[in-house]
């Protein structure tokens, strides 16, 4: 999976927006200040994305994309809000799970295959419940690591971690 490999630092937990926009401008300017592309470029290519379509998928899941010329390699970065912010998503609940991915250009004919993979994981209830109850970039990244989503499992770890905690 696409976020499968992502760094910790590409990770923000319990993001405050006051909507889409704020939020799309706050997620923009973290991955420009990690990748030294324009923060401008950024927040305008997955605006203009965004405008044929919202990319809330629904479950309170938001996919914002880009194709951009100046990058070689994908930037994917994951993004848990706090509050949910209304997206426009079909099935109408607010989003509070953003997963952002910029891809090169030059390898368009790779996307839609990414794009799919993610969406089967996001598919699984626990796969999202997991993500709305980590506490640290750390176990965002145990989350995204585990092949249990593949089945619609809960990873050992966390299903330990839940016991433990209740």
């Amino acid at each position: 999976m696409t976020f499968r490999n992502l760094p910790p630092e590409n990770i923000t937990l319990d993001l405050a927006t006051k909507g889409k926009h704020s939020a799309l401008a706050k997620i923009a300017t973290r991955i420009a200040q990690r990748t030294a592309l324009d923060h401008r470029m950024v927040l305008r290519s997955i605006w203009r994305r965004e405008r044929h379509g919202s990319t809330g998928i629904g479950h309170g899941i938001a996919v914002p994309h880009a194709l951009l010329h100046p990058i070689s390699s994908p930037v994917t970065w994951f993004t848990r809000l706090a509050p949910p912010i209304d997206f426009k998503s079909s099935d109408l609940n607010p989003v509070d799970l953003v997963f952002t991915i910029l891809w090169p250009r030059s390898q368009a004919h790779t996307f839609l295959p990414a794009l799919s993979q993610l969406f089967r994981f996001v598919r699984a209830p626990l796969f999202r419940e997991e993500l709305r109850l980590a506490r640290s970039a750390d176990e965002v990244m145990a989350i995204l690591q585990s092949e249990a989503w593949a089945k619609n499992q809960r990873p050992r770890a966390m299903a330990a971690r839940r016991v433990a905690v209740s």
